[in-house]
């Protein structure tokens, strides 16, 4: 069951709980309705060069967390569990909750700063963790991220390319899909001169199912501006991810 709010955009929810932005500090109980919400106008809040930072859009929706816990119960009944007692009685709860924290974005403000002083070589953030819920199978796929760019104009907070890659691996998704996406929105906000975006994943519907490949990579890569067109910065940012550079 999913339910459309009508909660102002800074209402955000995680497992039935208030987030205090990026960080989720301070959680409240406020209850079964998760909401869903990101900034949708781009006015700026605050940085530290008057400059301020673009909000990331994101279409609003809730997860129902007692439809959800109902869904799982009656999954396990249909697999031949008894759920009625014992250690699985609490089970559809626990499960529930956790699939809402699997596909609940939290909002992600991008935070620039004047480029004052010109620098204009590559800066790049190695091994970012990352986990999302594949949309096939619903199962995990975890790996690293490596997020770099170009800078031009504008410089960006470095903690804000891992926020990124956080913040659109939360769904169901494809690893293609969010390579594309994390570089898509660097390049957008920040307007560099490149931007580059490479993901490394296990995936456990490769590994736990069908051809039970354990140990199976899935390497993803989006190359933009500078770093797909100009052949040095590519080679550069592929030498310093570990990468081996083709082509």
């Amino acid at each position: 069951m999913r339910r459309i709010s009508d909660r102002k955009p800074d209402q955000g929810r995680v497992g039935g709980r208030a987030m205090d932005g990026m960080g989720g500090k301070g959680p409240h109980q406020l209850g079964r309705l998760i909401d869903i919400e990101s900034h949708l106008e781009l006015e700026p809040a605050t940085s530290e060069d008057g400059q301020g930072a673009l909000s990331l859009p994101e279409p609003s929706r809730s997860v129902d967390l007692d439809a959800a816990q109902q869904a799982v119960r009656d999954l396990l009944v249909a697999c031949g569990f008894d759920v009625s007692e014992g250690d699985l009685t609490e089970t559809p709860r626990r499960v529930a909750n956790a699939f809402a924290e699997f596909v609940t974005p939290v909002p992600l403000t991008m935070t620039t700063f004047a480029n004052r002083e010109g620098y204009d070589e590559m800066v790049l953030v190695r091994s970012i963790p990352f986990h999302s819920l594949c949309e096939h199978h619903l199962l995990p796929f975890v790996g690293v991220a490596h997020v770099g760019y170009l800078p031009a104009d504008r410089l960006v907070g470095l903690s804000k390319l891992a926020r990124a890659v956080d913040h659109f691996a939360r769904g169901l998704q494809v690893q293609e899909r969010l390579t594309s996406q994390i570089a898509n929105y660097l390049q957008e906000r920040l307007r560099p001169k490149g931007v580059g975006v490479i993901l490394e994943a296990d995936h456990m519907c490769m590994s736990l199912r069908g051809v039970h490949k354990r140990g199976a990579k899935t390497v993803t890569s989006t190359l933009l501006g500078a770093m797909r067109n100009d052949a040095r910065a590519r080679q550069e940012f592929l030498a310093l991810v570990g990468a081996e550079a083709t082509g």
